[in-house]
């Protein structure tokens, strides 16, 4: 396959009929665009130029080969012009896998900010729990927690991923205040069943002195998604273990109460997942960018850590 380069010096060349004149408009030497049009002469097995110390002129194959390429190379030209003057600006559609619940209520309302900074950015985004393959189904990001590592993949804390006991005050009317993990287990419990183990999830809670505790809860209600769970908790079904992005709003409202508000689960990181930094899209930057400072300035971090009461 022959190189833009020997296309590009044989097309100037026989536009200017001159080596030289083309070297200077492609910015080599004559002597350069000289050998690059007799290695594309070489691999055509063709003589595309008749030349003399005086002149240089297109034999009848030269004539045929101008005649189909110049086309070509113009498109082709003009499509590396273009990604060269695009080269750092953000553009082109934005594929995102985000945990339900997580990016309704924490990233979703970042959307606006970042797509009037970023207006050449088309924007897809999949709300869902299950866990994507970045690079097999074409994702530039996603954010959640626990994912598996495939090669290729780089993963970005943004928080931590605590997991706290929560109710509705009105199941908690009449009830017993709880203040340790173990009071968890006279109330009404409801509990995660692994969509990936089938298993249902048993935590261990610990405290900033560093004492740990199970949390047995009695699984009167058993579901296998964490945006289920919250809404059980605020009809009233029970008490319920959420990581505390979950709970958040629910916390802020009144919704929903803390129980053992000095215990807190570790479920690891919520994490930002992106295709490899190297050659990474001005899009994916800026994303990843973005979402990490909006965190910064937000301090989602320190609202996410269950360790602080």
């Amino acid at each position: 396959m022959e190189t833009l380069a020997n296309i590009e010096s044989f097309v100037g060349s026989a536009r200017a009929a001159s080596f030289s004149a083309a070297a200077r408009q492609l910015a080599l030497t004559p002597a350069a665009v000289s050998r690059n049009v007799a290695m594309l002469e070489r691999n055509l097995g063709q003589r595309l130029f008749h030349r003399s110390t005086r002149k240089l002129t297109l034999t009848e194959a030269g004539e045929r080969f101008l005649v189909a390429v110049s086309d070509p190379l113009a498109g082709v030209q003009a499509a590396v012009a273009a990604m060269a003057e695009n080269q750092g600006v953000p553009s082109g559609v934005l594929r995102v896998s985000l945990a339900q619940g997580f990016g309704l209520d924490h990233i979703l309302p970042l959307l606006p900010g970042f797509m009037q900074r970023y207006p050449g950015v088309r924007i897809d985004w999949q709300f869902d729990s299950r866990q994507v393959d970045l690079i097999a189904e074409g994702f530039d990001a996603a954010i959640g927690g626990g994912f598996e590592m495939s090669a290729g993949v780089v993963a970005r804390a943004l928080a931590p991923a605590h997991v706290i006991a929560v109710a509705s005050p009105a199941y908690m009317a009449g009830r017993k205040r709880v203040t340790t993990p173990e009071g968890l287990a006279a109330l009404d419990g409801i509990a995660m069943r692994s969509p990936r183990t089938g298993r249902v999830r048993q935590w261990s809670l610990r405290n900033a002195a560093g004492a740990e505790m199970p949390a047995l809860v009695n699984e009167r209600v058993v579901l296998n998604e964490p945006a289920a769970m919250c809404r059980a908790a605020l009809l009233g079904l029970g008490v319920t273990l959420l990581i505390v992005p979950d709970a958040l709003p629910h916390l802020h409202s009144g919704a929903l109460v803390r129980l053992a508000p000095k215990w807190w689960g570790d479920a690891g990181a919520i994490s930002l997942y992106y295709p490899s930094r190297n050659l990474m899209a001005a899009k994916t930057r800026a994303f990843v960018d973005f979402t990490v400072e909006a965190f910064r300035h937000n301090r989602l971090a320190e609202q996410f850590a269950g360790s602080l009461t």
